[in-house]
């Protein structure tokens, strides 16, 4: 059988045409779709206790600063995990220039993270066990020893009406006019005057979170105890905040009443309520009298999440516990967050060196930075590129501790990996390469 021809007209034949070729035109003139930007890399430093000269040394090898300590870190996010102070001698300067990368790497698109430590919070409470002579000289002035005579004048005045409860202290505050000078020396008044909830540091500090979490990574002082997983981090934070404002309120109310001085340490305000309790008891003061209850209050802060052993500025458990305990301990804190990681500081790792714990779960990147303090410490930080790449970065190298793949390490010291590449490592190929390009030159070498 065979078909009819179909007639097509000319016409219609060339419009066809047209629309196909048109069609393939457009088609090879669409651009093709770019690769999604790398987010820009994290830089989390550890405890820097006022080692403002090695604190500056890493910042400057990481590309974050420049010879003039001014931002160069572009859109990098800055995470520092707390304990800027106390110990070593330039606690100031490191905090100040903290106070002005924030400002900075703002403007830059950056961001700079500052969290708190257990030593910012010792110093907004007045626990100065730690503080050094050269702390307190460092916010000394050509007016301190004014203030410091007209502070012995004002505490000899408050001794002298207080005869009675000195009596029930549990270790005596009658002290010499040598004696006094002696413990509280230049610049001590400036410096609790500093950390008060109006003063420059102090005001800026209580501005600061505990914990912060960036693209599934956790970001913290000490640690997150599997116990207190049920928490929301934003719940923690806000916690926090409302006892370091309660302690604010309640010290202020004890001033108020005439019972501590302003320049009270902690220890000295606890001796002094302590005391008050036996003399009330004595007293037979009633149980709900409002001063009462304000002093019992005070004394309940060993029980705050802030100063607990085992709360989140505190917590020791990722260094004391073993591969096989703390495994099944962080995967629960991490699924209850839906994190991936967790990078903490306050215990410092022996030979000065990042580890990484559980499976590279957790990272423990204190490493000592105040030599002079800690033997063997050194300065470091860890540099995360696009959330996958975790390189420890130390002044004379870095090195590849996670790759994307989440290989384990194979050779190098705890936690470490090579990752040998056409016969030289990733640190040596690093090594000739600027700071701030860490994290895409180890993507091409890893590639």
């Amino acid at each position: 059988m065979v078909r009819p021809l179909v007639h097509v007209s000319p016409h219609r034949a060339c419009l066809s045409i047209l629309l196909v070729l048109l069609s393939a035109g457009l088609a090879w003139a669409r651009p093709a779709k770019a690769p999604a930007e790398p987010p820009e890399p994290i830089v989390a430093i550890a405890d820097v206790h006022g080692d403002f000269d090695d604190f500056v040394a890493i910042l400057q090898r990481t590309g974050l600063i420049d010879k003039q300590n001014h931002w160069t870190g572009g859109k990098t996010t800055f995470v520092q995990v707390g304990d800027l102070l106390d110990r070593g001698p330039k606690p100031r300067e490191v905090m100040d220039l903290m106070m002005a990368l924030e400002k900075e790497a703002a403007q830059a698109g950056g961001r700079v993270v500052s969290l708190l430590g257990n030593h910012e919070m010792m110093n907004m409470m007045g626990d100065l066990r730690y503080v050094t002579p050269l702390n307190y000289a460092s916010f000394a002035d050509g007016n301190s020893e004014k203030r410091q005579k007209a502070a012995y004048d004002e505490y000899v005045k408050w001794s002298g009406s207080h005869k009675s409860l000195l009596a029930e202290l549990p270790q005596p505050m009658e002290l010499t006019e040598a004696e006094w000078m002696a413990r509280h020396p230049a610049g001590f008044i400036e410096q609790r005057e500093a950390f008060g909830p109006k003063g420059e540091y102090g005001e800026w500090l209580r501005g600061h979170a505990a914990l912060a979490e960036i693209r599934g990574i956790i970001f913290l002082h000490a640690g997150i105890h599997p116990d207190l997983a049920k928490t929301k981090l934003d719940a923690m934070n806000n916690r926090i905040h409302d006892e370091i404002k309660a302690f604010d309120a309640l010290k202020q109310y004890l001033q108020n009443e005439k019972l501590i001085l302003p320049f009270f340490n902690l220890q000295e305000i606890n001796n002094v309520l302590q005391a008050e309790v036996i003399a009330g008891l004595k007293s037979r003061v009633l149980a709900n009298d409002e001063r009462q209850a304000k002093i019992q209050e005070f004394l309940r802060q060993g029980d705050w999440l802030s100063v607990r052993v085992d709360g989140p500025l505190w917590f020791r458990g990722y260094d004391q516990w073993s591969e096989e305990e703390g495994a099944a301990q962080v995967s629960k804190v991490l699924e209850a967050y839906k994190a991936t990681h967790i990078v903490v500081g306050h215990t410092v790792q022996k030979g000065g060196r990042i580890r990484p714990r559980f499976g590279n779960k957790v990272f423990l990147i204190d490493t000592g930075m105040l030599s002079s303090y800690y033997p063997g410490g050194r300065p470091s930080a860890l540099e995360i590129c696009g959330g996958a790449k975790f390189i420890a970065v130390y002044m004379d190298q870095q090195v590849v501790l996670l790759d994307s793949a989440g290989s384990s390490p194979q050779n190098g010291g705890p936690g470490e990996r090579p990752a040998v590449r056409d016969g030289a490592t990733v640190s040596e190929k690093l090594d000739v390469l600027p700071a701030n390009r860490i994290c895409s030159a180890t993507t091409a070498i890893l590639q």
